[in-house]
């Protein structure tokens, strides 16, 4: 995935979350993805913080985005490896979160991990 790609994706990733439209935020991730974050943890109970599949992941942002109303994303950074990208953003709340991301043969995410600067739930 060369830059220009990495940053399109990302900022259509962002303008999803931040119209609230779920479907189009679930549009970015395969099938099969594996999720993990703090959140998950959280929110699940999953002591190793990963969600499984896509429907899994539906149910997790639908409830994010049901607890954070006011949810916001602001993009920061947009950094690139040969077979993904990370996302730098801030929160509404004023947590900086970093998604790194894999990507499949169809360029959708495949394994993703949260890493948030502070406590998420």
């Amino acid at each position: 995935m060369n830059r220009d790609d990495a940053t399109a994706a990302a900022e259509d990733w962002i303008a999803a979350w931040n119209a609230h439209d779920l479907d189009a935020i679930l549009e970015h991730y395969a099938e099969n993805v594996v999720f993990r974050a703090d959140t998950v943890v959280a929110r699940w109970n999953r002591q190793d913080g990963a969600l499984r599949n896509k429907a899994e992941l539906r149910e997790h942002f639908r409830l994010g985005l049901e607890r954070a109303s006011n949810l916001h994303f602001t993009l920061r950074e947009v950094l690139t490896c040969p077979d993904g990208y990370a996302v730098v953003y801030v929160r509404e709340n004023g947590n900086v979160v970093i998604d790194a991301v894999e990507l499949d043969d169809d360029g959708n995410a495949v394994r993703v991990h949260a890493y948030y600067a502070g406590a998420q739930v």
